[in-house]
């Protein structure tokens, strides 16, 4: 008898999921809250809005119920948009079979509350479901994964045995997983590379080029390492996939979201023309103002993501943004690099 693994939402990354899963075999159960697209799954094996182009497996079923989706899974995935996370972990809970593992695939940090989505998982759940949640993250466009190009991921838990688990699911010759136990940073490198990612989109909207391109995605992982070890998370994990990985997926891609509403901006659109045109979730609008008061409450530096916040709720220019971080006061480029080797006990900050 094949594994039953339910996956809660039935967007392009959990669409994408389930071709991978199915094509190894497996029984996939796929939850949305829209009967058409259910209906649209199961007649026609296709997901237009989210992901068309790709055909979805036999082995994949669609359901309207959430008991029917996940009460005889193996494993759960949550594929739903981070601000959707809390409210479908509290609904599916008492539907979770005892020894399922559990796997996040969105990518943000919650607005109101400032958590990890793991924090809030933790906080709707109890110690023991904990240890069986895995965050999958890293460079994974939807688009490429459901078509099957070869693509790499990282598993991270607070239990190793759990993210070996999900490794053994996910792993086939065309989707390979890392393991990591730093949570922490790998939710963070997965979150706040989308705020970048919208910095680049920005800049190509403006008609910069590769030069502007680069500086942002090299000091945008430099504040997102600032803040992952303002947090406890080991600096060396925004070198992996996570981190640089998805950042330059993310910032150099149109299959990406955030890349586009960022050029939609940087061409003159107001943000909500560019979330319209986008016509998807855009997890970085939401996560540049949860970063911005987590870093406010850290006493963290991070001038790309305050620029980008003036830009994307208080009015400013992006032209003008750009010169604002262009004529910033002088400072050195190794800092955080002082700072991560001292963090990880290589040298001796005087």
């Amino acid at each position: 008898m094949s594994k039953i693994i339910g996956i809660l939402g039935a967007g392009s990354w959990a669409t994408a999921i389930s071709v991978i899963l199915a094509k190894k075999g497996y029984t996939v159960k796929m939850w949305s809250i829209q009967p058409e697209q259910v209906r649209e799954i199961n007649d026609t094996r296709i997901n237009k809005r989210y992901l068309p182009g790709v055909i979805i497996p036999p082995g994949v079923e669609a359901h309207a119920g959430l008991e029917q989706t996940i009460c005889d899974a193996e494993a759960v995935v949550f594929g739903v948009p981070s601000h959707a996370f809390r409210e479908v972990v509290r609904k599916a809970v008492s539907f979770i079979p005892d020894r399922a593992i559990m796997v996040n695939v969105a990518k943000g940090i919650e607005e109101d509350s400032l958590c990890r989505l793991s924090q809030a998982f933790a906080q709707e759940t109890d110690p023991e479901m904990s240890r069986r949640f895995v965050v999958l993250s890293g460079p994974s466009h939807a688009e490429e994964v459901g078509r099957l190009v070869p693509t790499a991921v990282v598993a991270a838990s607070s239990n190793m045995e759990s993210a070996e688990y999900i490794q053994d699911l996910f792993m086939c010759e065309c989707f390979r997983v890392y393991t990591n136990p730093d949570v922490i940073g790998i939710e963070l490198g997965g979150a706040l590379k989308n705020i970048i990612a919208l910095g680049t989109g920005i800049a190509d909207g403006l008609g910069y080029g590769d030069n502007t391109k680069a500086a942002l995605m090299t000091r945008g992982l430099a504040e997102m390492s600032r803040i992952g070890m303002a947090l406890g998370a080991n600096p060396l994990t925004f070198a992996g996939l996570s981190g640089v990985g998805d950042l330059i997926v993310t910032c150099t891609s149109m299959h990406s979201r955030n890349r586009r509403a960022g050029i939609a901006i940087g061409q003159g659109k107001t943000v909500d023309e560019a979330l319209a045109e986008v016509k998807m979730v855009v997890e970085g609008v939401r996560t540049t103002r949860a970063a911005r008061k987590l870093a406010q409450n850290l006493g963290v530096e991070i001038p790309i993501t305050e620029q980008i916040h003036q830009v994307l709720f208080e009015g400013l220019a992006p032209g003008i943004a750009v010169k604002k971080l262009m004529t910033r006061g002088k400072t050195r480029e190794m800092e955080e690099v002082a700072l991560a080797a001292a963090a990880l006990g290589k040298i001796e900050l005087k």
